[in-house]
């Protein structure tokens, strides 16, 4: 029985593309770099900003140096715009508040740095509980390293076998595989339902409404 459901962020609760491309395109511009179409942060993102920043960088210039004046650029732009075209994909608003209808235990874990994941998760779903709001955290691992999730685990006291985690990419199945939790990959994200696969789905969904499906059959 399922009793903990643990959901990724960007990609998977929310669109946060646009946003997520405006103000790193913003801090290349800053820095005198070329900027990227939206669709290419499709592929950027999931890793931690550090890590987006690397990726967006031309490959020469991808110091550590660089990487820390596109953090400062990104970061100032990016709370004061990080809701501007961000939206919840459809039919999340509603899943998550018959999950929490149902007593189900959710969590969220993200490789976006902390601040910005409560604020967003906060701002979206202000009347849904969620038992952990986990980002990115000074001397904690990104995912894919299960350390996140086991922390989620143990706030909740719940097993591995208890517990969902939804993602839209091949580092959250990943992570759920690392974890020794349930995976469960989503095809509206930012990546393809062959990276899913790939990287071992249990399942895969097309649509919000199959998740609560799926949690009545386990």
């Amino acid at each position: 029985m399922i009793k903990l459901v643990i959901f990724d962020l960007d990609g998977t609760l929310l669109n946060t593309i646009r946003d997520l491309a405006g103000s790193t395109n913003y801090a290349l511009r800053q820095c005198g770099f070329p900027e990227h179409e939206t669709d290419a942060y499709n592929y950027f993102v999931g890793n931690g900003i550090n890590k987006l920043f690397e990726r967006a960088l031309p490959e020469g210039e991808r110091t550590s140096e660089n990487i820390g004046r596109m953090r400062a650029f990104f970061l100032e732009h990016y709370t004061q715009n990080n809701t501007c075209l961000t939206v919840p994909y459809p039919g999340i608003p509603e899943l998550l508040r018959e999950l929490d209808h149902k007593g189900m235990a959710l969590a969220v874990a993200s490789n976006k740095y902390q601040e910005g994941t409560e604020k967003l998760v906060h701002h979206y779903f202000k009347d849904i509980v969620f038992s952990a709001i986990f980002g990115q955290r000074e001397g904690i691992p990104v995912k894919p390293d299960p350390t996140i999730v086991k922390e989620i685990l143990r706030v909740n006291g719940v097993s591995e076998r208890e517990t969902l985690y939804v993602g839209d990419s091949g580092v959250d199945m990943q992570t759920a595989a690392a974890a020794t939790v349930i995976s469960v990959g989503v095809t509206w994200g930012f990546r393809s339902r062959e990276e899913l696969i790939e990287n071992g789905a249990c399942h895969i969904v097309d649509s919000p409404a199959e998740i609560l499906r799926l949690i009545g059959r386990l």
